[in-house]
């Protein structure tokens, strides 16, 4: 899993609150068990105007221009609500998504983000506005994530704190995700087994 520390990109958002993880990617895709391939049904639902992905939405703003390599989404109040399939993160880092922004999120999307290596970032509603209306108002504006510091830092300067858990904290910039948790104590598992062994000769 890629470490995150600090990423510059570009910004899009859907303006929408509520947005579940069957919208993000609906159940008829869910077929796959490995991680990859999933970006290209992202939001199929919003991206597309038939059933097959053949004709994208030009309204959406995920198939506007302005947009394309789009790495930060900035969307509403509960992000990632409904079923808690894993596979909404995994799509959303498949598309090429680091980071969400929003000023708030449903509780299992926001741990299988962090455990997929994507960044989620609690705002203000307000501060989430001005980063709207900042990628709104500048074609190709970009926002940086720093989670060194914790800090948003907006197309025009302004800075914003968010906080995140230190042990949440500690896997993304890591890069690491629970079985990679687990396995940085290898050793320390390796000395108990021994120690364990041990005991029942």
């Amino acid at each position: 899993m890629q470490p995150f520390t600090t990423h510059t990109g570009l910004a899009v958002m859907i303006d929408s609150t509520n947005i579940d993880t069957d919208q993000i990617i609906p159940k008829q895709f869910l077929s796959k068990v490995t991680r990859d391939g999933f970006g290209v049904h992202l939001f199929h639902d919003w991206r597309y105007l038939d059933d097959a992905g053949d004709q994208p939405n030009p309204e959406f703003s995920l198939n506007q221009s302005r947009y394309k390599g789009a790495s930060i989404l900035l969307a509403q109040e509960n992000f990632g609500c409904g079923s808690s399939r894993e596979h909404a993160p995994w799509a959303l880092a498949d598309f090429g998504l680091r980071a969400i922004i929003a000023p708030s999120f449903a509780d299992i999307f926001y741990g299988n983000s962090i455990n997929n290596g994507l960044l989620p970032v609690a705002l203000t509603h307000a501060q989430v506005r001005q980063l709207m209306d900042e990628v709104t108002a500048e074609a190709g504006a970009q926002i940086t994530v720093d989670l060194t510091s914790c800090k948003v830092i907006s197309p025009s300067g302004a800075e914003f704190s968010f906080t995140l858990a230190e042990s949440a904290r500690h896997k993304l910039l890591n890069g690491l995700d629970a079985i990679g948790l687990t396995l940085s104590h290898a050793a320390q598992i390796s000395q108990y087994e021994t120690q364990i062994q041990g005991w029942r000769r």
